[in-house]
C-alpha cells in the first residue's frame, strides 16, 4: 500500500513494533479495538524502513528491547526528528527511560499493560480520532 492510500483511510494508522510476536499480536489487537488500522513490524529497523515509505500514520506503538540497529528509544527519537506528527507510545518491562531517552512526542507505559491503561493513555493525550 503507497503512502497516499494509507492517507485515504478512514481510521487512524498505528505501526507496533515488538520482537515478541504474542505481545506484537494482543498489542495490534488492542489498538485496532480502539479504531486503528495496524501494521505490524518485528523489530525498529523494519518500522523505520516501513516508515520511510508510509510516513501518514498517527501512532507508533514500540517495544524497547528489540534485535537490530535500533532499540525503541532510539526509534523514538528517529521518529521525533523526522516524522513529529507521530505520537509515539514506549513499552517496557524490563528498560526505563533515562534522562533524554523520551523525546517530547513520546510517552512510556511499563509493561505488562491491560487494554484500559491503552484506552487510557490514548484517551489522555488525544491519540484517538
Amino acid at each position: 500500500m503507497k503512502n497516499a492510500e494509507f492517507a485515504k483511510l478512514e481510521e487512524p494508522i498505528a505501526l507496533v513494533v515488538d520482537d515478541e510476536p504474542l505481545i506484537l499480536m494482543d498489542t495490534a489487537d488492542m489498538l485496532s479495538d480502539e479504531g486503528f488500522a495496524v501494521v505490524e513490524a518485528s523489530n525498529a529497523d523494519q518500522a523505520y524502513e516501513f516508515l520511510d515509505t508510509h510516513s501518514s500514520l498517527q501512532l507508533l506503538f514500540t517495544d524497547v528491547q528489540m534485535p537490530g540497529n535500533l532499540d525503541g528509544f532510539g526509534l523514538a527519537r528517529v521518529v521525533a526528528e523526522r516524522w513529529p506528527h507521530i505520537c509515539v507510545v514506549i513499552a517496557s518491562g524490563a528498560a526505563v527511560p533515562g534522562p533524554g531517552d523520551l523525546p517530547g512526542n513520546a510517552l512510556f507505559i511499563s509493561k505488562p499493560f491491560t487494554a484500559e491503561l491503552v484506552h487510557q493513555v490514548l484517551k489522555e493525550h488525544s491519540i484517538q480520532h
